[in-house]
């Protein structure tokens, strides 16, 4: 396809291909309608019902909170991570996963990615653990989970708790079950543009009792036994409180428009898939455009990266896309070149930095289609 670049004014595009977007419709605008109609908009009903719902969608015990971020911390906090401990984690990540250790006084200790699929490289961990490392958390990063058995298997070896970071992989199936519905400790996040959304909002999953009611407590500034009394639209009055809690309990309003997303799904997940299909068949034979291998019949991707091999300006790259009316992203900075976690003393993360400036995201969302998709593979494949 020829694409003419004359003066500005003649390519001004007619319609902005949207990276990510939240996708809403009438249900989810009733459901947050009735909820200020209530005038009940803190932790109530709404929440609980949509635990429940994710309960029985995981088919084990899930505890809402505010965003995915306060889903980490919290898990990690009700692990028993803290001051002095080490915790293993991707670079590859957006800074949420980093902060929510260090937010417990814990580590971050920043690990290399596979060269093929951007997942924590475990052979790479198994390098960095120390006496003080206490948990791995893998990042589910695009809906990708890669070998998770191994991942366990590694993680008992040296009797480390697992937080998995699922912002991404709200959906994902491995070897018949749901990412969430095994395993340890899951997070996940709602936020405007995952999966399913409830503007904001976050899960933790898991089947550990005692970590179910530390979540709990702690979500509520750590007023013991407090939720069952919100769930009926009252409080306690009177409390005690033994640990560091946090305000971080979902809203009515959140939950409402959880609970309707969460019907949607189904929906939503084949469009994801199939759209992420259309890109992978579009672009898989072009020589300078790496694909990250996902099956997309198990994978419901949050966002859908490629690496763009030899490149020499990503930034430029992206503009020109712009221009097309194509937004375009980067997921992500690694976070051991960020200042806050800098580490002159660690061992060097070679494949997340060769890595790291070839990926490119494209637009994903269910409110495209597939003349989008065609339009944005395209261009791609002309600009670079």
């Amino acid at each position: 396809m020829a694409i003419e670049y004359g003066p500005m004014e003649e390519i001004i595009p007619k319609k902005m291909i949207r990276l990510s977007k939240s996708c809403l419709g009438n249900a989810e605008k009733q459901a947050v309608m009735g909820v200020l109609d209530r005038e009940y908009l803190g932790m109530g009903s709404e929440v609980q019902l949509f635990e429940q719902a994710l309960s029985i969608f995981f088919g084990r015990p899930a505890v809402c909170v505010i965003n995915g971020t306060a889903a980490l911390h919290l898990a990690l906090q009700a692990c028993e991570i803290g001051s002095g401990d080490e915790v293993l984690v991707p670079s590859l990540t957006y800074i949420s996963s980093f902060q929510a250790i260090s937010a417990t006084g814990a580590k971050p200790v920043a690990c290399d990615v596979d060269p093929e699929t951007c997942l924590l490289d475990i052979r790479d961990a198994a390098q960095r653990i120390t006496a003080r490392t206490k948990a791995i958390m893998p990042v589910h990063y695009t809906g990708g989970v890669g070998d998770l058995d191994a991942l366990y298997e590694f993680a008992r070896g040296y009797k480390l708790r697992v937080i998995e970071d699922a912002a991404h992989a709200f959906g994902t199936v491995y070897k018949g079950k749901r990412i969430g519905g095994f395993g340890d400790v899951a997070c996940f996040s709602f936020d405007g543009i995952k999966n399913i959304t409830s503007a904001e909002g976050g899960c933790i999953v898991t089947d550990d009792k005692k970590v179910l009611q530390r979540v709990s407590d702690l979500r509520l500034l750590g007023v013991e036994k407090d939720t069952e009394k919100r769930y009926t639209g009252q409080r306690s009055w009177e409390f005690d409180v033994t640990e560091q809690g946090w305000r971080y309990h979902m809203s009515n309003i959140m939950a409402a428009i959880g609970i309707e997303q969460l019907k949607r799904l189904p929906q939503m997940t084949v469009v994801r898939q199939r759209l992420a299909c259309l890109y992978d068949e579009l672009l898989c034979d072009h020589p300078r455009i790496r694909l990250l291998p996902r099956d997309y019949n198990l994978v419901v991707p949050h966002i859908y990266v490629v690496r763009i091999l030899h490149i020499a300006d990503r930034n430029n790259l992206q503009a020109r896309l712009l221009m097309q009316g194509i937004q375009s992203g980067i997921h992500y900075l690694p976070n051991h070149c960020l200042s806050l976690y800098r580490d002159s003393a660690a061992l060097p993360l070679p494949i997340t930095e060769s890595i790291y400036p070839e990926l490119l995201s494209l637009p994903l969302h269910p409110d495209l289609d597939e003349n989008d998709v065609e339009m944005v593979c395209k261009n791609l494949k002309y600009l670079i």
